[in-house]
């Protein structure tokens, strides 16, 4: 008969932390700032087609950091899982609270229930109708399955900590996109300890002043560098 050690549940559960942290760590941050006019998500990513930040629906987008087979796996489950509540509901009944939670109960089970957990982080934005009565949410949702609602700015990834404190001493509530664009590309340069160029920035917004039902659009390489020049 086989020997299976035993492992203690809290040190399985650090050895699955540190394990999902690493994988984390190697790839490049996200940064999410509300400006004036609805959120910015932007990330430094020399691909042009793999894709870190993404529509979900009309008023939800996507960003992941880690692994990109795993955190792609969960935006394709986020879209059908919108696409279905819409169907089913209305679309009004597709809210970012209502991804975030089941991101986070997949991502608690598979922490908990396999032996590999996934190495990714995952935010999930909406814009509000009007800043006042109908604000945006933001959630940030870890690899074990952890949520939290963020105010204002948020950066992930494995410098998180140190993209967070730069975000926080510089954020301005009710700033432009062009004074956002310059500050989260300022953050992320700062914390590589890189000048990062305008064609390795992979940037979008989720704009409420859009015509139509949706606000997601990307920012090309020109928008970006024409905002920084400027």
């Amino acid at each position: 008969m086989a020997f299976t050690p035993y492992v203690p549940p809290e040190q399985l559960m650090k050895d699955r932390s540190d394990y999902a942290r690493k994988g984390i760590a190697r790839g490049k941050s996200v940064v999410a700032l509300e400006y004036t006019d609805g959120i910015l998500f932007l990330a430094e990513n020399p691909s042009a087609t793999l894709h870190k930040i993404s529509e979900i629906y009309d008023r939800v987008a996507f960003a992941g950091v880690g692994k990109y087979s795993e955190f792609e796996e969960m935006r394709i489950a986020g879209v059908r899982l919108a696409d279905l509540r819409g169907y089913s509901y209305g679309r009004e009944d597709v809210n970012a609270r209502t991804l975030a939670n089941a991101y986070s109960q997949a991502l608690s089970t598979i922490f908990t229930q396999q032996m590999k957990p996934y190495e990714v982080e995952i935010l999930v934005g909406q814009v509000g109708e009007t800043p006042s009565e109908h604000p945006n949410e933001l959630y940030h949702v870890l690899f074990d399955g952890s949520v939290t609602d963020e105010r204002g700015f948020v950066g992930i990834g494995g410098r998180a900590e140190e993209l967070t404190q730069e975000l926080r001493d510089k954020y301005a509530e009710g700033a432009d996109l062009e004074s956002s664009v310059k500050l989260a590309v300022g953050a992320l340069s700062s914390v590589e300890g890189i000048e990062v160029q305008p064609d390795q920035i992979e940037a979008a917004v989720l704009d409420r002043n859009r015509k139509g039902r949706r606000k997601f659009r990307r920012l090309s390489d020109d928008d970006v560098a024409g905002i920084l020049s400027g």
